[in-house]
């Protein structure tokens, strides 16, 4: 691959890789203090490499305060001593790389702790290298016109005179990126080539750099889009465009193989941006909110749609494949996209899904022209355990980062410490799913995980880069039927999330076919060259035919 392309396409072994999330702190506890560590992680690989997964994302691991979970980052270049030492996350890299997996940092880059050393030098009255590298106003008392911004401005927090642009909690005061269209009646609206904006930048560089020097192989990029700000949209969107594809230039110079994700939640934006990956999920994507959750379980921006997978019928996929279609089109072979089982910050999937109705889900997650990712717990169905009391501002999002269940001891693998020294409580039902159980049974949630990663290595038309033809009427939502395609292979397949059974029609199969998960029958009519699909409750079927 050439230098020019290499900056145009994303890593290859990004196209075929499977991402596992992890919330450590609730992973797995190696000194029995009750909060999940780097050693444990270290401990649990080869579960996460016999399930068929390659590659690690990380919540953040960096030192902190944790009022946001880590998301409010004091130290860039320190591990949390709750996790660990460096020397512990450097054993974790290599580790993941003797087996040939790959690890993902979260990358924290919009804004710090309020605590983080910059920021308590950029507070304070006499001027310093830090004093414009977070986004103040220029006095206390703004008047009409000094301070007009979208956003929230905290008062009363600094021995400076100015109050200061945080990031979605008070306590994470904004990083300056600069202004693309700086108004110039606000002269706190930095350029983006201002001397301290220009630091900022050079500081992320080097903090990615720091990391990519001890082996990780890319980022997932927290807010991606919030850093550079601008008063007219078109210059955000332009500026936005030229300081991720910079980025992304400078870094693959010296490594070439990394991979840059972001959370855009708009994968034709994120890619045009210079990222490599971005999720169909929240904030801007409300039909994967459709495709995911049910009508009992609210998500973040409050949505409260009923999802296809819902026994009863009442779904649509629609909108959602007309939203993903448009994003393949645009991003091209430029970048990939991913529809996650969740994530740290949404309810979990199997919220009001039995076993079989979480199956179906995943059928059509890990069969999509996009990389499977998978949030940890959620190979078992492990439950939300929402409402709890708000743990690090994880407020409605605690009860999706709760412990790993390993087994069935009472600890269920994940620690020795007393219950009352916990990140978060177990799951206090005894029927609680567990790994070791679901090892045990071949039609386990776990066990299909497996089949599922297993049939994606083996048919690479299932992949990110296999053709997407839907192939049911948007008049006979269910089953849903499509086909993936890659050269002269095709795979087909249905899947039928309703307690009753359903027939399908779709085009005629090609040529001889062969059923390689599921069950389902199929019968081919020559009188009007169509094929009808006969599905049982809650069943899906895979085929496999070439032209």
């Amino acid at each position: 691959m050439s230098t020019d392309q290499s900056r145009q396409c994303p890593p290859q072994w990004l196209e075929s890789a499977a991402i596992y999330q992890i919330f450590v702190a609730s992973f797995q506890d190696s000194n029995g203090d009750g909060c999940g560590d780097l050693a444990g992680l270290t401990a649990r690989l080869a579960h996460i490499a016999d399930l068929g997964f390659d590659t690690l994302w990380l919540c953040p691991i960096y030192d902190s305060p944790f009022r946001d979970a880590g998301y409010d980052v004091r130290d860039h270049k320190r591990i949390a001593p709750r996790y660990g030492t460096l020397a512990d996350f450097d054993r974790l890299v290599a580790a993941l790389h003797a087996r040939q997996m790959r690890l993902i940092m979260d990358l924290v880059p919009g804004h710090t702790s309020d605590e983080h050393p910059w920021f308590i030098e950029s507070r304070r009255h006499a001027a310093n290298p830090y004093t414009e590298r977070y986004i103040w106003s220029p006095t206390t008392f703004c008047g009409p016109g000094e301070c007009e911004y979208p956003g929230s401005f905290i008062r009363g927090a600094a021995e400076r005179d100015g109050n200061y642009l945080s990031n979605f909690f008070y306590f994470q005061p904004a990083l300056n990126y600069g202004f693309a269209d700086p108004d110039p009646r606000q002269p706190w609206q930095l350029p983006l080539d201002h001397p301290a904006v220009l630091a900022t930048r050079q500081e992320m560089l080097s903090i990615m750099r720091f990391w990519l020097d001890r082996g990780v192989d890319g980022f997932r990029v927290d807010m991606a889009p919030s850093l550079i700000r601008a008063n007219d949209p078109q210059a955000l969107k332009a500026a936005r465009c030229r300081f991720w594809t910079k980025v992304r230039e400078e870094l693959r110079r010296d490594y070439p193989d990394i991979a840059l994700i972001a959370e855009w939640s708009h994968p034709g934006e994120a890619i045009e941006s210079g990222f490599d990956l971005d999720f169909m999920i929240h904030f801007n994507q409300a039909s994967a909110m459709k495709v995911m959750r049910g009508e009992n379980c609210r998500t973040i921006v409050n949505l409260n749609d009923v999802s296809y997978f819902d026994a009863a019928g009442r779904g649509e996929l629609q909108t959602f494949f007309s939203e993903m279609q448009a994003h393949l089109a645009r991003i091209g072979n430029r970048g990939l996209l991913s529809v996650p089982t969740g994530n740290h910050d949404l309810p979990r999937y199997s919220v009001n899904r039995d076993e079989a109705e979480i199956k179906c889900l995943l059928t059509f997650l890990f069969t999509l022209p996009a990389v499977p990712t998978l949030y940890y717990g959620d190979e078992i169905g492990l439950r939300d355990l929402s409402p709890l009391p708000s743990k690090e501002g994880g407020y409605r999002r605690t009860g999706a980062r709760t412990p790993m269940q390993w087994d069935d001891t009472e600890g269920a693998g994940f620690s020795t410490a007393p219950a009352a020294d916990w990140y978060l409580p177990l799951d206090p039902d005894s029927q609680r799913p567990t790994v070791a159980r679901q090892l045990r049974q071949d039609d386990s949630v776990l066990q299909h995980v497996k089949r599922l990663l297993k049939l994606r290595r083996e048919w690479p038309a299932l992949g990110a880069r296999g053709l997407f033809r839907q192939l049911n009427s948007p008049d006979q939502p269910y089953p849903v039927i499509y086909e993936r395609q890659m050269g002269r292979t095709c795979l087909r397949v249905a899947i039928n999330p309703l307690a009753q059974p359903v027939v399908g029609t779709c085009d005629p199969f090609l040529a001889d076919y062969a059923c390689v998960a599921g069950e389902a029958v199929v019968k081919q009519s020559r009188r009007d060259s169509r094929a009808t699909i006969h599905l049982a409750g809650r069943q899906y079927a895979v085929w496999t035919y070439a032209y």
